[in-house]
């Protein structure tokens, strides 16, 4: 259940431009999902666009671009469920957003500096659909990947650790943030 909301200056895209960068941030989340391009993996696919206002975005104490990269101002939050993803593949993901971004504003590489990418985790029992909480498990089984494979292995393996540091600690095992039925030992 990914979500991208881009932070931007006011009109510093037009509608066409905005429109294939969201084409091409869907994409990344639909690679960042293992390739779920199903009915289901895109309707978990969001990507918001939030305008700033020029006077209301400051970097180096200046409304103005001394401090500012060619691409432009650009903050993006990426919202992934917690334990989904590994250091190298946050660090796909931030270069894939980069990419897309660089790739519509005809920006050369170099000039990605001014673009920050910030993955945030959400703990696992904080999303919730109709009305109901839904699992990282759940949400896998929603956009067609299999819980067979070596990578949702590692998010059990993940959630096992976890289940085994609140159990050590004492924690009740219905605290939150565990896969429903993760080991405690």
């Amino acid at each position: 259940m990914p979500i991208m909301d881009v932070r931007l200056p006011a009109g510093r895209l037009d509608k066409t431009a905005k429109a294939g960068l969201a084409q091409r941030l869907t994409e990344v989340l639909i690679r960042m999902e293992g390739g779920a391009d199903t009915h289901g993996g895109r309707a978990f696919a969001w990507v918001l666009f939030t305008e700033v206002s020029e006077d209301d975005w400051w970097v180096g104490g200046s409304t103005g671009g001394e401090f500012v990269a060619p691409a432009g101002k650009f903050l993006v939050h990426v919202t992934i469920p917690e334990g989904y993803m590994n250091q190298d593949h946050k660090a796909d993901v931030q270069r894939w957003v980069t990419d897309a971004i660089l790739a519509v504003t005809d920006a050369p590489a170099e000039a990605g500096q001014s673009i920050l990418v910030v993955i945030d985790e959400v703990t696992e029992g904080n999303w919730a659909a109709a009305g109901r909480t839904i699992s990282l498990a759940s949400i896998a089984g929603t956009v067609g990947l299999p819980k067979t494979g070596a990578r949702y292995a590692w998010v059990e393996a993940y959630f096992a650790a976890k289940a085994r540091q609140y159990a050590a600690a004492g924690y009740p095992a219905d605290c939150g943030g565990l896969l429903p039925q993760s080991p405690a030992s």
